[in-house]
Formats: C-alpha cells, sequence, structure tokens
C-alpha cells in the first residue's frame, strides 16, 4: 500500500511539473535575460552594438526585448551634430536607471521629455540621448562622455545618481562586484598616485587573464543553475523566494567572500578589511548609502571618489560649455533628512550644479512613489519613467536660459 501512495505522489509530482512547464511556456515569451557585453578599448563595457538585448523579470511578470543602438547604448540611434546644434541638446548619463532594461525605449524617461517638451517647449526644440550601462558610477561614466556624448555638444548634462552611485565610484567595489583584479579593471576607474592624489586610469583590455579566481561550485549548484536556464517552471520556482533556492550554496554566492578577502589583501584596499563581514552580500555593501550607518572606511571612500568624479564632469562641463546638473533617480532618495540626498547636495551645492530631487516632484504632487517602481523591483516601470520626464521638464521651465 506504501508503495503505491508513493507511486501515485510522484506520479501526480511529475503532472504537475509537466502542467506548469506547458503552462509557462506558453505564457511567458522566453526564460532568461540576455545581455551582450562589448568591450571598447577608452571607454570599457557597454553593450554589443545592434545586438538585441532581452530582459526577463519572472517576479513582476515582465518581460522586454530592445535593439542595442550602434554606439552601444540602449537608446535610439543618435541625432546628428546639425540637429543637434539646431537645438538645445541634453546627454543623460548614467547607470541602470538611464539603461533602463526594464521598459521598451518608447517609454524611457528621456523619450518622454523629449516628446513633452516638443508639445511644451517647443521653441527649445529638445532632443535627448542616453549613455547608461548597468552597475557603473559616475568615474566608469566619464568615458560614456568623452567617446560618444561630448561629439553633440551638449547644452545640458544631466548625471542620473543612484544611492549606491557612492560606493561603485570605488575601484575597489567595483572589482568585488566583477571579481575582477583591482589593478586591471574593465571600465574608468581612478585609483591614488604615490603622492595620495586621485588620478583617471583607462579599462584594461586585458582584464580577463586576470579574473580572480573562485571556489568551484557545489555538484548540486552548477546542476540548479543549468535547469533554471532550460526550465521554465524551474525558473518560476526559483524567483517565488523558496528558502532552499535561495541557499547561498545553491545560488554560488559564496565567491563574494572569496575575491573580498584577495582584495583586501592588496595594499590600495587595505580598508575593505573594516567593511567586509563573512557572509556578507555584495548588495549590501553598494547598498550601505541607504543605510543610517556607514562603516567610516566605505563611507570615506565612497564619498572623496565621488566628489572626484562629479568634479571631472564639471572641469568637461566649464571646458566644453555645457550645463552640468544632476538628477537624484530613486523616489525615497530625498526625503527630508535622509542622509544620502544631504550627503549628494553638499557635493553639489558648493560647486553651484543644480539637483533635481525625483522624491520632491512625486510629494508635491501627491504621488505614491510605490505606483513609479516595480513591485519587486526599485528601477522605474513606465509610471517612474513618466514622472522622472516631468520632474526634469518642470526643471526646464523654470530655467530655460540653460539651452541658451
Amino acid at each position: 500500500m506504501a508503495a503505491w501512495n508513493g507511486l501515485f505522489v510522484l506520479v501526480g509530482l511529475l503532472l504537475i511539473t509537466l502542467a506548469g512547464e506547458a503552462y509557462f511556456r506558453l505564457t511567458r515569451p522566453f526564460i532568461e535575460t540576455s545581455i551582450p557585453i562589448h568591450f571598447v578599448d577608452g571607454v570599457g563595457l557597454i553593450r554589443e552594438p545592434n545586438a538585441e538585448l532581452r530582459y526577463a523579470n519572472w517576479d513582476d511578470d515582465n518581460f522586454v526585448v530592445s535593439r542595442v543602438n550602434s554606439q552601444g547604448f540602449l537608446d535610439r540611434e543618435p541625432v546628428s551634430a546639425e540637429r543637434a546644434a539646431a537645438g538645445c541638446h541634453i546627454a543623460f548619463i548614467g547607470d541602470s536607471f538611464v539603461e533602463a532594461m526594464e521598459v521598451p525605449i518608447s517609454d524611457k524617461f528621456h523619450v518622454r521629455l523629449e516628446d513633452m517638451a516638443a508639445r511644451e517647449l517647443p521653441h527649445l526644440d529638445i532632443t535627448t540621448q542616453a549613455y547608461g550601462i548597468t552597475y557603473t558610477g559616475q568615474i566608469n561614466q566619464i568615458s560614456f562622455y568623452d567617446e560618444y556624448a561630448s561629439r553633440l555638444n551638449p547644452e545640458l548634462v544631466i548625471l542620473v545618481f543612484f544611492f549606491n552611485d557612492f560606493s561603485d565610484n570605488s575601484f575597489a567595489v567595483q572589482a568585488l562586484g566583477y571579481g575582477a583584479d583591482p589593478d586591471f579593471l574593465p571600465f574608468m576607474s581612478a585609483q591614488r598616485d604615490e603622492s595620495g592624489a586621485l588620478n583617471l586610469r583607462p579599462p584594461d583590455p586585458e582584464y580577463e587573464r586576470f579574473m580572480l579566481p573562485s571556489r568551484p561550485q557545489h555538484w548540486y549548484s552548477r546542476a540548479w543553475g543549468r535547469l533554471v536556464q532550460v526550465s521554465y517552471f524551474a525558473k518560476w520556482l526559483s524567483t517565488k523566494s523558496l528558502m532552499w533556492v535561495h541557499d547561498p550554496r545553491i545560488m554560488g554566492e559564496e565567491w563574494t567572500e572569496v575575491w573580498a578577502d584577495m582584495i583586501a589583501e592588496r595594499p590600495c584596499c587595505a580598508w575593505m578589511q573594516d567593511v567586509w563581514k563573512p557572509g556578507r552580500k555584495l548588495a549590501s555593501i553598494r547598498n550601505s548609502f541607504a543605510e543610517d550607518y556607514l562603516p567610516p572606511a566605505l563611507l570615506e571612500e565612497g564619498l572623496e571618489y565621488t566628489v572626484f568624479g562629479v568634479e571631472q564632469f564639471e572641469r568637461r562641463a566649464d571646458r566644453d560649455g555645457a550645463n552640468l546638473v544632476i538628477l537624484s533617480a530613486t523616489a525615497d532618495m530625498g526625503r527630508q533628512g535622509d542622509p544620502q540626498f544631504d550627503r549628494l547636495s553638499a557635493i553639489a551645492e558648493p560647486r553651484g550644479i543644480p539637483v533635481i530631487s525625483g522624491y520632491d516632484y512625486i510629494v508635491r504632487q501627491g504621488y505614491d512613489y510605490r505606483d513609479g517602481r516595480w513591485r519587486n523591483d526599485i528601477h522605474w516601470n513606465a509610471v517612474g519613467h513618466r514622472w522622472a520626464a516631468e520632474a526634469v521638464l518642470e526643471w526646464l521651465k523654470a530655467n530655460q536660459d540653460v539651452c541658451d
């Protein structure tokens, strides 16, 4: 009898699995996010020009297919230099909030801004272009301006700032995220010379030869990883916060401990010893500036490097006759007493750099910021992109002289 019961259970589980697999194959267009990367000398890692990029967020049932432009960014083709010069051209530079894989290109805030401005500020003749790569800080993005954005001589350069930019500007944190050797990084970085001064260092085309080693994954981690790449039902299960699926050994998160220990041993990065704790995840370091308490070593490192990155953009804007502005990207960055917004303001205000607060705009309109983001993802949905466009448009209406 027990054998028959066991058989019925196995058959039932098999039928459920087959039904689930069939259902998700019929209702989901594809299974995996596909982000084609490409290395450009002097620029670093961007996207493969003209390639198809697929974004899959199973938690929010959000699946988007977009086309990378010829420069390697997730945007429309750049306008001509003649077209940009004929009106007021704006370059938006940033990380995942600018790249915005989560929405079609037509829904992105800079495209919406261009459409809104054509109706409400037609005399300014605004054109826009976005240069965004996920998981970059302002220092990494300097090469985006030098190699691409500056070609169109924008009247306005808007840095889209997210609170993890503070830590992402540190090359040590970036190296940890990529598993890269701190001395051979695939992006623009800043490091100290013998005098202690910060200097820009171009991306290293040989970075792949020096990637940090990691522990071999457990057999069940490798098996599960292969399964979720081919089974739609397993992929769905892996996104539903099942405790056994989120075991760090299964999810392959053990590498962060290995890399953090290796990076902290370098003379350049000894401060990481005061930040890294066994079992801590990379996200908790990158997002530390959203917390009330910061390890002093990370606070000092993040602020100093962020100041350096902003100053580099300030010098370029002054040199090229452009106006530099910062857009505070997240809805919760800017509420009263928020330390991360205060830190950003303390960098921008003494330099005369305006800061557009997305949070301030949302509050004044009476919106609920949660309506502008995905349920399980802090990035903007189409509503959030519209709000960001409206916030920038409002600022432009009050500061039309930036286009003179």
